[in-house]
């Protein structure tokens, strides 16, 4: 493992960019574990394992980071247990780097009952209550093991009241300041887990600007873009992106919380957007839909009954090189469960490619005319959260 990359106002993480197009962005994220090239999409690993896939899987697939869940991990099956085996890393027998979210989403989606000093929630397990705070969230993420942590922040739904969205941001930059100062004993023991504030603000721009300007003033080694892609439209998500981006330092990554469809993922990536996470391709798997070059493909339709062709001609993920589409059809018309892994390979496949094709165009300096290609194709509603 290498030593970790130089301090820089107390980072254990480093960014360096090696090339531009606009505002779009080509880099390598340095880390005590290593490298990962951005523009980057992350598997999402709710439970610290991407549905349907091995970690086995992910390395062939070529995958640098997936994304694991504070909340689903710290109550199943719990925080300490997998500390003792190894944290995440050696729980999933996964090399590569792990981001873990803070739980913050589930303030939005699970509708908890929350206080300046924390979030108050009933397992989606068990029935159980548990009070989540800043303070904890850092520990429960310490325990884990990951290589990017995430600060409890307050994700409001769209739309919401003024006061609403003005109540998430001052709540999110309080649960921000001591999610850093939790953070700052491990840090300075020599702690290598990075830890990436959160912005928060709607699509009201002016809060945007306010809400990433008090965080970026708290120092955090990158810095992730939340409460987009929550219910708004892509016309709505883009201009708060921007006045998000705008504030955010050149020298830190960029985190997209959330978003995953070819269209946003594309558009955030022409604003300075370095990191993606979503379960688009893993959820669309499931049900048969299926991310190909010419858009989506529906292979539940009874046209590909006899259709020997791959999922999509030319592609070299593990299914398209060995099964067609009519036998693929046929283990999702009798629910044999390994159609969801076959789709699913080939989904994230195609996911990770695009946002190699996206590095590839802005390293070439046409990263405009790639951004209009896969706009023709996919102009689609934004991607949504969730395990």
């Amino acid at each position: 493992m290498p030593p970790p990359p130089a301090s820089v106002s107390g980072q254990v993480l480093s960014f360096a960019v090696d090339a531009t197009d606009g505002a779009a962005r080509a880099g390598v994220v340095t880390t005590a574990r290593g490298t990962f090239r951005t523009p980057v999409f992350m598997p999402v690993g709710t439970r610290a394992a991407v549905r349907t896939l091995t970690s086995a899987d992910l390395e062939q697939l070529g995958a640098e980071v997936i994304l694991a869940n504070t909340y689903h991990l710290m109550l199943r099956p719990g925080a300490e247990l997998i500390a003792e085996l190894g944290g995440l890393h050696g729980f999933a027998d996964w090399d590569g780097h792990v981001l873990t979210d803070s739980g913050g989403y589930q303030v939005f989606s699970l509708e908890p009952k929350v206080t300046d000093d924390g979030a108050t929630f009933r397992s989606t397990y068990d029935g159980s209550t548990h009070h989540l705070t800043p303070e904890g969230a850092v520990a429960i993420q310490q325990a884990l093991g990951s290589d990017i942590t995430m600060v409890l922040d307050v994700c409001p739904p769209h739309p919401s009241p003024p006061a609403v969205v003005r109540s998430a941001v001052d709540r999110s930059a309080l649960w921000a300041r001591r999610a850093k100062a939790a953070n700052g004993p491990a840090r300075a023991e020599g702690s290598t887990q990075a830890q990436f504030g959160i912005v928060q603000g709607g699509v009201d721009l002016a809060l945007r600007t306010e809400s990433a300007e008090r965080t970026v003033a708290l120092d955090f080694d990158g810095y992730g873009i939340g409460g987009l892609s929550v219910g708004e439209t892509r016309a709505e998500m883009l201009p708060a992106l921007a006045a998000t981006t705008a504030v955010l330092p050149a020298d830190r990554p960029r985190y997209l919380m959330g978003v995953g469809d070819p269209v946003s993922m594309v558009e955030a990536v022409a604003l300075g957007v370095d990191m993606f996470d979503c379960v688009l391709p893993t959820r669309l798997a499931r049900h048969g839909t299926i991310l190909t070059s010419e858009g989506r493909l529906n292979i539940r339709n009874a046209r590909f009954a006899r259709d020997p062709e791959p999922l999509e001609p030319g592609c070299s993920c593990p299914t398209c090189q060995r099964w067609s589409r009519a036998y693929l059809r046929h283990l999702l018309a009798v629910s044999e469960p390994s159609a969801a892994r076959l789709t699913t390979l080939h989904n994230v496949h195609w996911l990770l490619g695009l946002i190699d094709a996206a590095r590839d165009a802005i390293a070439a300096g046409t990263y405009d005319a790639f951004r209009r290609s896969v706009a023709a194709v996919w102009d689609q509603p934004p991607g949504g959260h969730g395990p």
